[in-house]
């Protein structure tokens, strides 16, 4: 086979970028290791920049987000027992769109199945080759049977874990990385949201999140340590946990219920530099992790797709490489601010072991900054709906 550009992996990143190129008249090809069924089954982060939204209506994906997505002009900052909104569209204009990525990568992967386009899933051994030359290609096992696809870009949208990082030569690449001494316990519940705003809460028992996927469907958070186990947390124990982490009025009108998912996620910040490797290009997770606590991760990949896409367009229309040339340069000079933010966001709202009374101090007068001056609540709004792409 031969396409113009080989996409490896189906996650939204890879989907997303699928579909500009497709509705751009350029030919591509997605594959992906698991099935179409383990990949919508995921559950994962569901808070949009207004910069994906729009992402997603260009690529002709947005029509149910946003019929069943929910704007949100603010958020709340709870501390001192108290919430302290963060008004969104007052202080940038803009706002964001809760909406899951599953739902995401479900009107993604119509979109692309009603163009025509071509997926290939449940493709094992997947490997790029010759990358750093003229004619690179991809190889794959279908059935047994060996494929080959012979290409004039790779583009590695496979995550963290993916093959595309990973065939990197050694030297080629610098990784940056902070482990975090803590995890996120998180539950999705079939009940109504406690508020019908994300609430970021800073307690000395931990950080707590309320967010939600739905009117009816809840996800919450929990700070927890690294050696915890699921099998500790009942969801009695749980939601008693999680009120005690939120100010009374919370508390008192949360609805509970049996949770349908339940696990620990560690929390890391990763950056591989650069994200261009001759006729490869990394995007999304396969070139940096964030902690959840910004909301950035699929955002990101929303951001290095559109860097992407607009180097392929120009490259294939205009006979100009320009765009690919200067993809690393970009979309890192984004990444980091996003990293930078989630970095922020995750050491003001949690309780650090090491912290001691001064940092205490510190984190409680940088709160008490954040939620009272202008300045620097717009700073945080800025950042959290989104920089412009």
């Amino acid at each position: 086979m031969r396409t113009q550009v080989t996409i490896i992996g189906s996650g939204p990143a890879g989907l997303l970028l699928g579909q500009l190129l497709t509705r751009a008249g350029i030919d591509n090809i997605i594959l992906d290791r698991v099935s179409k069924d383990y990949i919508l089954g995921r559950v994962r982060a569901g808070v949009l920049e207004w910069g994906s939204v729009g992402l997603l209506d260009e690529a002709g994906a947005g029509a149910r987000m946003h019929a069943e997505g929910l704007p949100h002009d603010g958020y709340s900052l709870a501390f001192d027992g108290r919430d302290h909104r963060i008004d969104l569209f007052a202080l940038t204009g803009k706002r964001v769109m809760v909406y899951g990525q599953t739902e995401v990568t479900r009107d993604l992967m119509d979109a692309r199945e009603a163009s025509g386009a071509q997926t290939i899933y449940e493709a094992g051994h997947v490997q790029p080759h010759d990358f750093d030359g003229e004619n690179p290609y991809v190889t794959y096992e279908k059935d047994g049977v060996t494929h080959r696809i012979d290409c004039d870009f790779i583009a590695g949208c496979d995550g963290f874990h993916g093959v595309s990082r990973k065939s990197v030569p050694e030297g080629a690449i610098q990784n940056f990385e902070k482990i975090y001494p803590f995890g996120w316990l998180g539950v999705l519940a079939e009940i109504p949201p406690v508020s019908h705003e994300l609430i970021y809460a800073n307690h000395p028992r931990g950080f707590a999140l309320c967010s939600m996927r739905s009117e009816t469907r809840s996800r919450y958070y929990v700070q927890c340590t690294l050696d915890d186990k699921v099998e500790n947390w009942s969801d009695e124990r749980f939601f008693d946990e999680l009120r005690r982490r939120l100010p009374a009025h919370h508390a008192e009108a949360m609805v509970v219920g049996p949770s349908f998912e339940k696990s620990i996620a560690p929390l890391r910040s990763f950056v591989a530099e650069p994200m261009r490797f001759g006729r490869m290009f990394l995007v999304g997770d396969a070139a940096h992790i964030v902690p959840p606590t910004g909301a950035k991760g699929l955002n990101l990949a929303a951001s290095d797709v559109h860097y992407l896409f607009e180097g392929l367009r120009d490259y294939y229309g205009d006979h100009s490489s320009a765009g690919i040339d200067t993809y690393s340069a970009r979309a890192l000079k984004r990444v980091w601010k996003s990293v930078r933010f989630s970095w922020s966001m995750t050491t003001l709202m949690h309780r650090f072991p090491d912290t001691g009374d001064f940092g205490q101090k510190i984190q409680e007068a940088e709160l008490d900054y954040l939620t009272h001056s202008v300045a620097a609540s717009t700073a945080m709004a800025e950042n959290y709906v989104g920089l412009p792409l």
